[in-house]
């Protein structure tokens, strides 16, 4: 097995909930040591508005880096309330943020010797995520409003209902809008003059959107999808988990999900890593480590300590 890109790196992890742990994780995955310090009931764990600012003292959990990051504004159905995203993306944005400029801390330091604070909050990541969302306030003036899955400025770029489920089509210009229409057996809505041009389209989305699913209802998730692929046309189903795991490139090729043994719970099923490297190969090494099982190994290593003095340290609950 490759030794991985970060071999040679140590990496102190002092992190707890989930946007530190995923970042180590990261940084473990591509080959570096991670010591990770579990000490429960303590710890900085909610303090994610970053180390400055007039907020810098205030609790922040995912929840409030989507909310006051503007995703929450901007997620949801018109009629909807704003909403929270479906997994913790506020946590995993920072995690994947901190691993960046660690690497590029790790980076400035072997060219020019000199170590440097990285601060990186939830809040700030969360903000950097919106792109083209913030943009189209600060030229405009108009505030985003929440639209559901279609795209402001592409359609169809949407979701659509199957006899079994949903899917989604990604029509990026009028030549894929043109082969759609072929498809649905409707070639008269390319010369349509509500949808033959991308911007009417986008104006007159409500009128298209039921053309579009009187097709896709018809036919079933993967019947749907398989035609579009098939003609050119950008689509794919809406996984729910159970599809997903089972999803012949995402957990076949990928190797997005991946068999390991864990010491407690025997053989079990966890997700892989999405880092690939053509040389230095990032995996899942090891199962998550019970709690302590690495105390001797760490404190022999690093400090010199053998196992009776290691024994005195836990019968003085020091360890």
């Amino acid at each position: 097995m490759s030794e991985g890109a970060l071999a040679g790196v140590r990496v102190l992890d002092l992190t707890r909930v989930l946007a530190g742990p995923f970042c180590t994780m990261m940084l473990a995955d591509m080959g570096a040591d991670v010591i990770k310090i579990e000490m429960p009931g303590t710890g900085d764990d909610s303090r994610q508005f970053g180390h400055f600012g007039p907020y810098k003292d205030r609790a922040g959990y995912d929840i409030i880096g989507q909310a006051m990051g503007g995703l929450m504004s901007t997620t949801g159905w018109p009629e909807g309330e704003p909403t929270r995203t479906g997994t913790a993306m506020g946590d995993v944005l920072a995690g994947l943020s901190v691993a960046i400029a660690i690497l590029a801390a790790l980076n400035t330091r072997e060219n020019t010797g000199r170590g440097q604070k990285v601060d990186v909050a939830l809040v700030d990541s969360v903000v950097a995520s919106l792109e083209i969302i913030n943009q189209i306030y600060l030229v405009t003036g108009q505030i985003p409003k929440r639209i559901g899955n279609r795209y402001e400025s592409v359609y169809p770029y949407d979701s659509f209902r199957c006899s079994d489920g949903s899917m989604v089509i990604g029509c990026g210009n009028d030549k894929l809008f043109n082969l759609l229409s072929a498809i649905m057996g409707k070639p008269e809505l390319a010369i349509d003059e509500r949808f033959d041009r991308n911007p009417k389209r986008v104006k007159n989305h409500a009128e298209l959107k039921p053309i579009i699913e009187e097709w896709s209802m018809t036919k079933t998730i993967d019947e749907a999808v398989e035609t579009l692929l098939n003609t050119g046309v950008p689509a794919a189903p809406i996984n729910t988990i159970d599809r997903l795991i089972i999803d012949p490139h995402i957990a076949g090729a990928r190797e997005m999900f991946v068999d390991i043994e864990h010491p407690k719970a025997g053989k079990m099923k966890i997700q892989g890593t999405h880092l690939k490297f053509s040389d230095t190969k990032a995996s899942i090494r090891t199962p998550a480590p019970l709690l302590g099982q690495h105390n001797l190994e760490i404190f022999s290593e690093l400090f010199g300590l053998d196992e009776v003095k290691l024994m005195r340290l836990k019968e003085n609950n020091i360890i």
